[in-house]
């Protein structure tokens, strides 16, 4: 009886006697029948891999993880506008910052973590932004910046119609996915739709 319990006891063995001097190594295997060279098929993976983020991020962080309704309609309705809320503040973190993706969970506490103040003053009308935000320089760059784009396109409004003013702030926000002087034109929105 004693040997049955001793055998049913699994045996530790001690490997390495001090674990901070291990080192970790991390491998990946990806099987495809794809007969590209190693580089592409591991930008294909990692492309692939970045747009899985982006429907984690609305899912996880956006609040499109499920409706407790069994009724469709409902369900559509509001998927679509949590995708329009996504849409929209996608496209203002990109404005502030059009060289790259940030999430959720980043962008809205540095950019909605402040206190606005709007002030007139004659036909004028200013707007104080105060953050307590530990990257305030970062922010502040970002919104001037931002600034003096709206302001170039206040500026030259009354030559465009609303259209091309959506194109220029379209151009802005997919600038990095854009060649280098490439704008977004009217055709091609409109083909686009």
């Amino acid at each position: 009886m004693l040997e049955k319990e001793n055998n049913k006891k699994q045996k530790e063995i001690a490997f390495i006697s001090d674990p901070e001097n291990i080192k970790l190594f991390e491998y990946s295997v990806l099987v495809t029948s794809l007969d590209n060279d190693v580089v592409s098929i591991i930008d294909h993976y990692r492309d692939r891999a970045d747009c899985e983020n982006n429907f984690d991020e609305i899912k996880n962080h956006w609040g499109w993880g499920g409706y407790t309704t069994k009724d469709i309609k409902r369900c559509r309705i509001l998927s679509r506008m949590v995708a329009l809320a996504y849409n929209w503040w996608t496209l203002f973190v990109r404005l502030s910052n059009p060289d790259s993706h940030k999430e959720a969970i980043t962008s809205r506490p540095l950019l909605m973590s402040a206190i606005g103040k709007l002030t007139e003053s004659g036909r004028k009308k200013k707007i104080t932004i105060t953050s307590q935000h530990n990257l305030i320089k970062k922010i502040q760059t970002m919104q001037e910046d931002l600034c003096v784009f709206f302001d170039a396109i206040k500026k030259t409004a009354a030559q465009l119609t609303p259209i091309d003013i959506w194109c220029r702030i379209l151009t802005r926000a997919v600038s990095k996915f854009l060649t280098k002087g490439e704008i977004i034109t009217p055709v091609q929105l409109i083909n686009s739709s």
